[in-house]
Parts: C-alpha cells; structure tokens; sequence
C-alpha cells in the first residue's frame, strides 16, 4: 500500500496580496492530509463527510493513474468544533495528485506537482493564488514570490483558534473588487521582504496593512475572537494576526521572550481560546511499499 503525507499551511505575510503577484511567508505545519491507496478494479475513494470533489478532480488529472482504492483522512487532526483554517483542500490535493502519481509508478518533479495540483485546486475552489499547494509541496517556512521559493530560517509560531470558523471565498471576492489592489500588493512584499530580518515586528505591520485594506475594501475581516488574541499578544510583549482571509479560523502570533509566549499561551487558553500545537514540516512525503505485493 502507498501512504502518503501533505502538511497543512499558516500564512504569516501575505494573504489577498498573492492574488495580485505579492510575495508571501508561509509556513507549512504538522496539520494536513494523509491518504493510503492500492491497486483496484474501480476508482474507489473514501474521504471524510464523503467530500471528495478536490481529491477526485486531483486523481482524474493523473493521465496514466491506474484504478486504485483511495482513503484519506487527516493527518494529526485538530479536535476543534469546526475547521481551523490550516489549508485542508490544499492538502488533500497534493496527497491526491502524489497519490495517483505514485500509483501510476512515476515520479513527476516538485515543478509538475505543484503546476498540476494547483491548477485542480484553482478550478475546484474557483479561486487561489497556489502557494498554500506550493507550501504543501515544498515544507518548511518559505517565502514565496511568484515560481520563486526561498527558504527562511525557522521560526516558532503560536496558532490560536478564534472559535469559529470562516469562508474565504466571498471575501475573496469582495477583495478583487476593491480598485487599489497593485499598491496593496506592492506593500506586503515590502513587509515579506522584511520578515526573515524582524519577524515580530513584521507580523505586527501585516496586521496593520490587512486591517486598512478590509476596511477600505468593505471585508468582514475581524471578530471578536481575533481582535482579543491580537489584543492579548500585544498585551505579553508579541504580536499576532488572523492567518488566511479572516473572518474567524486562527490567528498567528510571535514572541521573543519564551515565558512571554507561555504566559500568553495560558492567557488564551484561560479566555477559552484553544491554542493548536503546530511545528514546521517537511513537504508532502510519499512512502512506496518495499515489494510490489504489499
């Protein structure tokens, strides 16, 4: 049986800029997608609430894909009430695609996945820049510019989830009416470009540049949940900001002072804000059986 393993992603800089060419720091986290497959007479798939449009569109792109029996499901789960955010359709796309590929007996480059997976989440989502497909492929905290990748050094980040979950589509689109999109964009690669150099600090003007633009460009951006844990970060000495398209999902913090970060931790906690352990993970893993009849 193939096994394979896709990480989820956390935005630090750069969301809505990226629809627009703005480069993006990205982090992928141990919070993702697995899938197992094995040969089979018919195309079989088994995923969780019975959703597979991502991962069928995924499988079926795989031109030379032999039937197989696909399960997934999540890879290190967050037991929260509602989806945290972390990129879930971007993950079983590329567990998806690798799957099929691997089952096929090929092994495309890095390149190609992330061309064909991107492209299947684009049409399914109907929207999207890519680069949670690419950080899912990629591993690590990377920024991201266009076909660009560059690795950065590793950071510790806090994930807190806000209570409530959110939809990114409408705010998407309400963002791509908004008519001062390029000088947007143009301004969070500035502060991409910056953060590898002052990462709290960085976090902290994102949070800034987001909040301006959903005002002007009429977003429902914050709730009551993010704007408390952006309020308590500043409060223990960090900085943070709601991670994706707002709304609600999970909000991303920094700090210095390791007793600064366990002392707003508890904070979050104590106020009935469910803090996610996460930690950076490698790329999307795929594991072959050892004999053909495994």
């Amino acid at each position: 049986m193939i096994q394979v393993r896709a990480p989820g992603k956390l935005f630090l800089v750069g969301e809505y800029a990226v629809l627009d060419g703005g480069a993006a720091v990205v982090a992928a986290v141990d919070r993702g997608v697995s899938c197992q497959v094995r040969l089979a007479e018919t195309l079989q798939i088994d995923a969780p609430g019975d959703d597979d449009r991502y991962v069928r569109a995924a499988i079926l792109s795989v031109p030379l894909a032999p039937a197989g029996h696909y399960v997934f499901a999540p890879w290190n789960p967050v037991t929260t009430d509602s989806k945290p955010g972390l990129g879930g359709s971007a993950s079983a796309t590329v567990a998806a695609v690798c799957a099929a590929w691997a089952l096929a007996g090929e092994t495309p480059s890095m390149e190609r996945l992330t061309l064909d997976a991107a492209r299947v989440h684009h049409e399914v989502q109907g929207s999207g820049s890519g680069i949670d497909v690419a950080s899912c492929i990629q591993g690590g905290l990377c920024r991201y510019d266009g076909a660009s990748c560059t690795p950065l050094q590793p950071v510790e980040p806090v994930v807190i989830y806000s209570g409530t979950s959110a939809s990114t589509a409408p705010r998407v689109q309400q963002y791509l009416r908004w008519q001062r999109r390029q000088a947007f964009a143009e301004e969070s690669t500035s502060l991409a470009n910056l953060f590898h150099e002052r990462p709290i600090e960085t976090l902290r003007a994102a949070c800034a540049l987001l909040d301006g633009m959903a005002q002007a460009a009429g977003i429902a951006y914050w709730t009551e949940g993010l704007r408390r844990i952006c309020s308590l970060a500043a409060d223990h000495g960090g900085a943070a900001k709601p991670s994706g398209a707002g709304g609600g999902d999970c909000a991303v913090a920094l700090f210095e002072d390791p007793v600064a970060r366990n002392r707003f931790i508890a904070t979050c906690e104590q106020e009935g804000f469910p803090v996610i352990p996460v930690h950076l993970a490698p790329g999307v893993s795929v594991r072959r059986p050892e004999s053909p009849h495994e």
